[in-house]
C-alpha cells in the first residue's frame, strides 16, 4: 500500500555562487522561527569556519523549520492540518562543490532556484538547474535582490520564466536581505512542492547523502528514508561494505543535531551508527536492518572522479603522521569527493597523494587539515591526470604524479583531459574572452546570443581550465562573466618532465610537467625562483633544470664568503694566496660531499605560486 505524508516537504536551494542561497535559508530560519532572533547570525548555515572567513557555502547544510500557515487554501493541498514540516538544504554554488549538489538533490522533490536580479542567469545557474531536471524536481523560480531597485525587473522575470519554461507570473520577486517575499516563497514551497511518497510498511531503506563523526557516537550518517521506519537501539547493515551495527540513537537537524523517537519513510535526518572507523560508512550506501529480509541497495550516487592531483607532507617530520591518517578519514566522511594513498619522498618523508575536483577544493581542503587538526603542510604542486602509452603495453596508464613519469624514450603517445567550457557573460567582453581562449590553448569557440548576454563555448585543457582561466576571465571582464566546465575527452598533447638538480643530485619532489612548447621559458623560471629561495651555502650550490636529457636552465647559488686572510697584516702576497687555495680545495670537499637539506619553506613558497 502506498500512503502519501502530507505535512512534510523536503527542498533545496540552488543558485550561482554569491547569489544569496544562505542569507535566504536565513530568512526562512527566521520566518519559521526555527532559530531564536538574538541568535540569528547572517549565513547562519554556513557553521564551518572556512564559509565565512571566504564567504561562500562550502558543505550543504540540512535543516528541519515547523512552519504553520492556515490561511494556505488550496486544492492541491489536502491537508487540514497547518503545520507543515520543511527540510531545507543549503546547498554551495561554486563549481569545484557541484558534486554536494548534486547528492542534495537527490534527497528531495523540490528546488528553489534563484537569480541574483543584478546579475542575472548564469554559468552555474544553468548548471544546477540541468541537475535539479535530471532528478526531475519540481522548481520554483525566484529573483533575489529586489530591495536594490533593478531596472530591468521585468526583462529578468521573462528571462527566468523562459529558462524554466513557466509564466511569468510563476516568478518570485525576493530580497534575501529585507526578508520581502520571502514567506511568499515558503508559501509556494508548500503549494508546488509535492510531500514524498511514504512507504513505513516496507523493509528499511536510507540513502547516506552525507556523514561526520562524533568521538564519542562514532559516524553519524545523514539519510533520506526512502522506505520503512528507523529507531534507537535497531539492528543495521550498511551495504556497502555488509557492515553491521547498532543505531545509538536518530533525530533531525535543527540544525544542531536533536533527537526523537524515530525516522519514518519520506522524512531527512541523522543516525548515529556507533561505528568507529570512518571508512565503513560510504556516501551513497544504502542502510537497512539486519533482520534476515534481503532488500536491493538504493541506487546511491555516481562516484566523483578527481582531476586535480597534489602530494601532502608535514612541514615538521616530527609531527605525528597517524595524526594527519586519522584527518583525512574524518574529512573523507564529510567530503566523499577526496581520494588519497600514501606515498614517500626521500626529502619530505611520509605524506598522501589527494585527489580533487578543482583548485578551490585544494585550497579548502589544506585549510581545513590545517586549521581543524593543528597540523602545518607542504603542498606540492597540483597535476591534472594524463593517460600514457609506453612502449611493450597496449593499454595506457594513468599519471597524476611526475616522479611516476616513464622514460622519455619508451613513451609512445600521451593524452590529457579537455573540457567543455560554457561562459555567460555581456557582449561588449567577448573579442577579450576569445583572446583568453586562444592563449590557453582553447579550440571550438561557438557564442550564442541568450537573452541580453552571450553564451561562450569552447574546449580548453583540463589544466588551463583550472589553473589559470577563471582568475583571468574575472579580470578581463570586469567581474561580470561566469563560467562553468564539464570533463570531456582526453586529447593528444606535448608533454616533457623537467628535473631539478641540485648539486647535481635529482630532487623528484620539484619534478614538474609542462608543455613541449613552455619547456624552456619554465625550466628558466623554475631556476630562477630556486636562486631566490635557497639559501646560501659554505659553498657553491648549481641549480639545474634538466629536460629531454639535455640541462635547458641553470643559476648557482655562490658560496658564502668568508675572508680567511683578515688576520693578515702585510707580508708577501703568497701567504695569502695559500690561504685563498686552501678555503677553495675546503668548498670543492664540501659541495663533492653536499646533502643539501631544503627547508620546508621553500617548498610552501615555491608551491604557492602554481
Amino acid at each position: 500500500m502506498e500512503n502519501i505524508n502530507q505535512n512534510i516537504r523536503n527542498f533545496v536551494i540552488i543558485a550561482h555562487i554569491d547569489h544569496g542561497k544562505s542569507t535566504l535559508a536565513d530568512r526562512f530560519l527566521e520566518i519559521t522561527k526555527t532559530i531564536a532572533p538574538n541568535k540569528l547570525q547572517p549565513q547562519y548555515l554556513d557553521r564551518l569556519n572556512l564559509e565565512r572567513e571566504h564567504g561562500i557555502t562550502i558543505k550543504m547544510h540540512p535543516v528541519q523549520m515547523l512552519y504553520e500557515y492556515p490561511q494556505i487554501q488550496n486544492s492541491k493541498v489536502k491537508n487540514s492540518d497547518s503545520k507543515y514540516i520543511l527540510n531545507l538544504i543549503d546547498t554551495p554554488g561554486h563549481v569545484d562543490f557541484t558534486y554536494e549538489v548534486s547528492r542534495s538533490l537527490a534527497a528531495v522533490e523540490g528546488a528553489i532556484l534563484l537569480v541574483d536580479g543584478t546579475q542575472g542567469i548564469q554559468a552555474q545557474t544553468l548548471s544546477n538547474l540541468h541537475l535539479a531536471q535530471q532528478q526531475k524536481l519540481i522548481i520554483i523560480g525566484a529573483i533575489n535582490k529586489i530591495d536594490l531597485n533593478i531596472s530591468d525587473i521585468e526583462q529578468q522575470k521573462q528571462d527566468l520564466a523562459n529558462l524554466l519554461k513557466i509564466n511569468v507570473s510563476d516568478i518570485v520577486l525576493v530580497s534575501a536581505k529585507t526578508g520581502q517575499n520571502a514567506e511568499s516563497l515558503l508559501e509556494q514551497v508548500v503549494l508546488k512542492i509535492p510531500p514524498p511518497q511514504f512507504h513505513r510498511e516496507l523493509p528499511l531503506r536510507a540513502l547516506v547523502f552525507d556523514s561526520i563523526y562524533d568521538d564519542y557516537q562514532g559516524v553519524i550518517a545523514f539519510v533520506r528514508i526512502r522506505e520503512g521506519k528507523i529507531s534507537k537501539g535497531d539492528k543495521i547493515l550498511l551495504m556497502a561494505k555488509h557492515q553491521i551495527g547498532e543505531v545509538r540513537g536518530v533525530g533531525y537537524f535543527a540544525p544542531q543535531l536533536v533527537e526523537k523517537e524515530s525516522l519514518s519513510s519520506g522524512e531527512i535526518g541523522w543516525i548515529a551508527t556507533g561505528l568507529k572507523d570512518p571508512r565503513l560508512v560510504r556516501v551513497g550506501d544504502t542502510i537497512t536492518h539486519y533482520d534476515g529480509v534481503t532488500v536491493t541497495p538504493l541506487a546511491g550516487y555516481k562516484e566523483p572522479e578527481p582531476m586535480v592531483f597534489a602530494s601532502f607532507y608535514l612541514s615538521k617530520t616530527e609531527q605525528d603522521f597517524d595524526k594527519l591518517k586519522m584527518a583525512l578519514e574524518k574529512l573523507k566522511l564529510t567530503d566523499s569527493a577526496i581520494q588519497f594513498t600514501p606515498e614517500n619522498s626521500p626529502i619530505l618523508g611520509r605524506g598522501y597523494r589527494l585527489g580533487f575536483l578543482g583548485m578551490l577544493h585544494l585550497k579548502i581542503t589544506q585549510e581545513r587539515l590545517e586549521k581543524n587538526n593543528d597540523l602545518d603542510l607542504i603542498v606540492t604542486t597540483p597535476t591534472v591526470p594524463y593517460r600514457v602509452w609506453v612502449r611493450g603495453n597496449k593499454q595506457p596508464f594513468i599519471v597524476t604524479n611526475p616522479t611516476s613519469w616513464p622514460v622519455e624514450d619508451t613513451i609512445l603517445k600521451i593524452e590529457e583531459p579537455w573540457t567543455k567550457v560554457e561562459i555567460v557573460t555581456p557582449a561588449e567582453y567577448l573579442s577579450n574572452i576569445i583572446q583568453l581562449i586562444n592563449h590557453l590553448r582553447g579550440r571550438d569557440v561557438v557564442s550564442l546570443n541568450f537573452e541580453d548576454r552571450l553564451i561562450i563555448n569552447c574546449h580548453l585543457p583540463l589544466e588551463e581550465t583550472i589553473k589559470n582561466f577563471y582568475d583571468q576571465l574575472k579580470s578581463i571582464s570586469q567581474g561580470y562573466a561566469s563560467m562553468n566546465y564539464t570533463l570531456e575527452q582526453y586529447r593528444p598533447v606535448a608533454l616533457k618532465k623537467l628535473e631539478v638538480l641540485l648539486v647535481g643530485k635529482v630532487y623528484p619532489s620539484l619534478s614538474r610537467l609542462v608543455t613541449e612548447q613552455n619547456m624552456y621559458k619554465e625550466a628558466q623560471t623554475l631556476a630562477y625562483r630556486l636562486k631566490q629561495l635557497i639559501p646560501q651555502q659554505n659553498y657553491s650550490v648549481p641549480i639545474q633544470i634538466k629536460g629531454e636529457g639535455r640541462i635547458l636552465a641553470r643559476e648557482t647559488i655562490s658560496a658564502r664568503r668568508k675572508d680567511v686572510t683578515a688576520h693578515l697584516y702585510g707580508g708577501d702576497r703568497s701567504r695569502k694566496m695559500k690561504l685563498w687555495q686552501k678555503q677553495k680545495k675546503g668548498k670543492k670537499r664540501l659541495r663533492e660531499q653536499a646533502n643539501l637539506k631544503l627547508p620546508s619553506h621553500i617548498f610552501l613558497k615555491l608551491f604557492s605560486e602554481h
